[in-house]
């Protein structure tokens, strides 16, 4: 698409008190606290579980020691998309323009585009974080969040509960990421780091971690989640969640879920030598996906 004089036919007669439409405050950069960032110099990169070893069994006089093994499970992988979007304008325009707006559009408009791709995609792991669709499954053949990731040895393990966000929904949440274990049905120590929630869940998340007593009863009891530290990092809104009830738990177990920098963001000028026009692009390459399930725990609440 190319701008023409037709398109901006008020910016080229005095007068026009104002531009409007490109001001706008943007919400970026809300992966920071979802996704670890690793750059990448290949065009897909892979994690492979590593089984490790079970519990050591107890050794009878004079019998022979008993040997176990380790071995690879499975391989998630990162697969880098390329974002661009660019746009032209005719020289007449530039040239008749007289608020000087296309210099806007290159640093403005583009800037916001190409975040929202990201911020968008980001967050789809999480809404799509239940959906059980081959293209939504992790190298462990299901969702991210699943009441049924297979394990060597340990059975099948949840990261997952159907309940709406609140103080007894949580607690359950806490003591089953406490309860965590390998694939070889060893704990694993985990513990929780911060909450996650769309915009409709902010004052319910208030009420429940900020309180110095339970909300929404008639006893003195002391709020256990806050007395207790939970939560060292806080509680985190994300704009682009789509389930109002669902809530999300990061652990701090590692792996998990990590955006891959291939390409960072790069914006490029240009002009045409038989037309005039110039050209102007911004350009990006990166992936988002997980690994290990344990650094999170999720809700899409109760219905």
């Amino acid at each position: 698409m190319t701008i023409n004089r037709s398109d901006i036919a008020k910016q080229l007669v005095p007068g026009l008190n104002a531009v409007f439409g490109s001001e706008y405050k943007s919400i970026d950069n809300e992966h920071t606290v979802l996704f670890d960032t690793e750059s990448s110099d290949r065009a897909f990169e892979e994690q492979v579980l590593f089984s490790g070893l079970g519990a050591a069994p107890v050794k009878n006089e004079g019998a022979a020691v008993q040997y176990d093994d380790m071995t690879e499970l499975w391989t998630a992988r990162w697969t880098h998309e390329t974002i661009a979007l660019a746009f032209g304008i005719t020289e007449e325009a530039m040239e008749d323009n007289l608020y000087d707006t296309y210099s806007k559009m290159q640093s403005k408009a583009l800037g916001r585009s190409m975040a929202t791709t990201k911020q968008t995609k980001a967050s789809d792991v999480f809404n799509n974080g239940f959906n059980t669709a081959t293209a939504y499954k992790g190298g462990d053949g299901v969702p991210l969040f699943s009441a049924s990731h297979p394990t060597r040895s340990a059975g099948l393990q949840s990261n997952t509960v159907s309940a709406d966000l609140s103080e007894t929904a949580l607690e359950n949440a806490l003591i089953s990421i406490g309860l965590m274990k390998d694939d070889r049905d060893i704990l694993i120590g985990s513990q929780a780091v911060s909450l996650h929630i769309p915009p409709q869940l902010i004052f319910t998340a208030t009420r429940i971690l900020k309180s110095d007593l339970r909300v929404g009863t008639a006893d003195n009891d002391t709020n256990a989640l806050k007395e207790m530290g939970y939560f060292s990092k806080g509680y985190h809104v994300n704009h682009r969640f789509t389930d109002n009830n669902a809530w999300f738990i990061r652990t701090d177990v590692p792996y998990g879920t990590q955006m891959f920098t291939r390409v960072p963001l790069q914006t490029r000028m240009e002009g045409d030598f038989d037309t005039g026009n110039m050209r102007y692009k911004a350009r990006e390459r990166y992936s988002f996906g997980w690994s290990n399930w344990r650094n999170w725990h999720g809700s899409n609440g109760s219905s």
